[in-house]
């Protein structure tokens, strides 16, 4: 597994290297994911540059955006920031920064947590299966296809390396990311241990999380084995996307993915076994 240890970032790595299944590999400095970015310090804004970084795919919501913060890399000129929410949101990110402050005190607690952190157990999952993890990754299928074509667009036309993250890099970055490799014919089960990585490092993504006031009480509810990215979680949403789909490209393609993309996408991430 290809880590990136760099300060305020506990969840980064580079997905280069994963074989596909017709002997070509994920190139490095391509595709990167992590957790997210708005606490970097300059030397890490530098060192992600120096990587080749000039697209940023953002998936948090849009209160996590503003309550949070959205970090140093929006002020560089040569990054280009995709804000793809995987979740059903009321109020978009320029509402929230709009000001809408009578719309926003008229939600209950409960209602505001469904907007930062809609994956807690106020809000179920539009599609359900027996686990809870892969049943949000799917429902981000059928409630946001739009950000989802997006954002993998955003990795397939991006002029340098891109960059997937959302809050702790592991749940939906993972999904997005897993969809990528898919659609240039990664092999499944490297698939599946990438998205299993993020385990090594669910320690310190709670510790980050546990450090805001977005995040803390949730993450700090829960034990922190429900916090890991098990293997069997993957292999739940893979195995429903070709029995629902067919394939992920097929899926795709019933969200208007169209072949031109997917040429792209692998022209951007792949390169040959020999080289």
């Amino acid at each position: 597994m290809n880590w990136i240890d760099l300060d305020g970032l506990v969840n980064l790595r580079d997905v280069g290297d994963i074989p596909t299944t017709d002997g070509a590999r994920i190139a490095r400095r391509r595709l990167l994911r992590s957790d997210n970015l708005q606490r970097i310090p300059p030397q890490t804004v530098s060192a992600l540059l120096d990587l080749g970084l000039t697209d940023v795919v953002d998936l948090r919501t849009a209160l996590e955006v503003v309550q949070e913060g959205p970090g140093p890399l929006t002020k560089e000129p040569s990054v280009t920031i995709h804000h793809h929410s995987l979740f059903k949101e009321n109020l978009t990110e320029q509402q929230v920064e709009a000001g809408l402050t009578e719309q926003i005190n008229a939600l209950s607690p409960e209602e505001v947590a469904a907007q930062a952190l809609p994956w807690t157990e106020i809000v179920r999952p539009t599609v359900e299966v027996e686990d809870d993890s892969a049943s949000f990754y799917l429902s981000y299928l059928v409630d946001r296809p739009d950000s989802v074509l997006a954002a993998l667009r955003a990795i397939a036309y991006a002029d340098g390396a891109a960059l997937v993250h959302c809050a702790a890099g592991k749940d939906r970055t993972g999904t997005i990311v897993a969809l990528a490799l898919l659609l240039v014919g990664a092999d499944p089960q490297a698939v599946i241990d990438d998205f299993a990585a993020s385990s090594e490092r669910v320690a310190r993504i709670v510790e980050k999380l546990s450090s805001t006031d977005t995040y803390r009480d949730n993450v700090l509810s829960r034990p922190l084995a429900s916090h890991e990215t098990r293997p069997e979680t993957m292999e739940l949403f893979l195995d429903y996307v070709d029995r629902e789909y067919g394939s992920a490209a097929e899926l795709m393609a019933r969200l208007d993915w169209t072949e031109d993309d997917t040429a792209r996408l692998r022209q951007k991430l792949l390169t040959s076994a020999d080289s």
